[in-house]
């Protein structure tokens, strides 16, 4: 940015930017505890309350934190670069293995898991799997923790007349999960779609991820086709945006 554009900020966002380069720069490291807000509100020369907007600027970035009556941290926290394409590949799901593999070494946790039949999902689920008016769908609601931070809230959506039955309706599906089981069934997914956006998260959502509710959160939806081209699931996922990385590679 030239330096007209940065005379042009507000003051809270240029503090920011200083301190997010002394956090590239390593001035300090994950887990350190920062001055004091009066302190660093007396190194810029602005008021606390300043101050207080530009930590949490950082906060909202998921570079900083607070706690409570022991003031200002670094965020220890490594996001998750979670790789888009070789997470979906068929040698994943197919031989076993969890997604969440291809993605990093550590593995999120689900603490939180239901799976039930709805007899009224929502309009634009129906629309896609073409459902026959009455038709139902199985849906498996998760939340996934890594180091006991939550990191994403997803629902999968499935034609019930498709899984009935199946383990894809019980809450441990089996190695290789859903996908598998859907091979098992007779339709594997060929290919895959993903829909990706960024908004404000509504309060169930700010709440169950236990983020500030002035932090974005990732809308990703996917959809899974089989090779006749039917719809077979639709996972809409809400992830916490300061604890993850999209990472897409691919060949031009």
């Amino acid at each position: 940015m030239s330096r007209e554009g940065q005379a042009s900020q507000p003051k809270y966002l240029r503090i920011a930017a200083e301190l997010r380069g002394a956090l590239e720069r390593g001035d300090y490291q994950p887990g350190d505890r920062l001055p004091g807000e009066n302190t660093l509100a007396g190194n810029f020369g602005v008021a606390p309350l300043t101050m207080r907007q530009a930590l949490g600027v950082l906060r909202n970035e998921g570079l900083v934190g607070s706690r409570k009556g022991s003031g200002w941290f670094v965020e220890s926290f490594r996001p998750i670069r979670r790789r888009g394409i070789p997470r979906l590949a068929r040698d994943q799901w197919g031989s076993g293995k969890t997604i969440w593999s291809a993605d990093d070494r550590r593995a999120p946790d689900v603490d939180q898991i239901t799976v039930q039949e709805d007899t009224a999902p929502p309009q634009h689920i129906s629309d896609v799997f073409e459902l026959a008016p009455g038709g139902t769908v199985c849906v498996r609601s998760r939340r996934y923790v890594m180091e006991g931070r939550p990191v994403m809230v997803a629902e999968s959506y499935l034609p019930q007349s498709l899984v009935g039955g199946s383990p894809i309706t019980q809450a441990d599906t089996g190695p290789g999960g859903i996908y598998a089981r859907l091979a098992d069934l007779g339709h594997a997914p060929a290919r895959f779609r993903e829909e990706i956006r960024v908004r404000m998260p509504s309060a169930e959502e700010a709440a169950r991820l236990a983020i500030p509710a002035d932090r974005t959160v990732i809308k990703l939806a996917r959809t899974a086709f089989d090779a006749e081209g039917r719809a077979v699931e639709i996972n809409e996922m809400t992830m916490d945006s300061a604890a993850y990385v999209l990472d897409y590679e691919f060949d031009a």
